[in-house]
């Protein structure tokens, strides 16, 4: 087993890391029977899926909602790094995929993981009034901003893993919203990057 890649600076200790490889098993495992990862990354899966995951955790408090959580991707894996930091904030996975859903309680189970599974559409599931909210490779930033909106505590920022059209997508979403957005490239992707955006208000 593989400890955290040289970029990764917060400790991860030898529990949090064995539990991520076993995370990464589990998704290779249903990944034949349910889409949630693309077959072809598997080979690359830690880096691929579970550190570019990682990296948008900085020790965040409070509630964090990931929306269309899917396979857990970045949910799961912030959830794993938070009860290694001995962490009691409670992380809320919404993905309407009852499949992925019914993945995602066998991973809080098997990681004792303080995490609740929400099994509605993200716009139907009652608001999380979370203080982080995450999402991975799900729509465009302007109906993402519409999504995350009603389930936003005051204060509270989006951390959001986006591609290589992510500059495209901040002047559209500008369009129809007002938000203050610090981008970071991402490090498992040179295209790609972390967008932290926060102060949402409807032009």
């Amino acid at each position: 087993m593989s400890g955290p890649p040289r970029w990764y600076t917060r400790d991860v200790s030898r529990e949090t890391s064995e539990a991520l490889a076993e995370y990464a098993a589990l998704i290779e495992k249903w990944t034949r029977k349910i889409n949630l990862i693309s077959p072809s990354t598997i080979p690359d899966i830690m880096d691929r899926h579970i550190w570019d995951s990682a990296q948008i955790y900085g020790g965040q408090q409070g509630i964090w909602a990931d929306l269309g959580s899917g396979g857990g991707l970045p949910g799961i894996v912030i959830a794993i790094l938070r009860k290694g930091e001995g962490s009691n904030d409670q992380t809320i996975l919404i993905e309407s995929d009852q499949r992925k859903a019914t993945f995602l309680r066998t991973c809080v189970r098997s990681f004792d993981l303080n995490a609740a599974v929400v099994a509605e559409r993200i716009e139907m599931a009652d608001p999380a009034g979370a203080h982080v909210i995450s999402a991975r490779a799900l729509i465009n930033l302007t109906d993402l901003i519409l999504l995350a909106h009603r389930h936003m505590a005051p204060d509270a920022a989006c951390v959001l893993l986006k591609g290589a059209r992510w500059r495209e997508e901040i002047a559209q979403a500008e369009q129809a919203w007002r938000f203050s957005c610090a981008a970071k490239p991402s490090k498992t992707n040179p295209e790609a990057a972390i967008l932290e955006i926060r102060d949402i208000e409807r032009v």
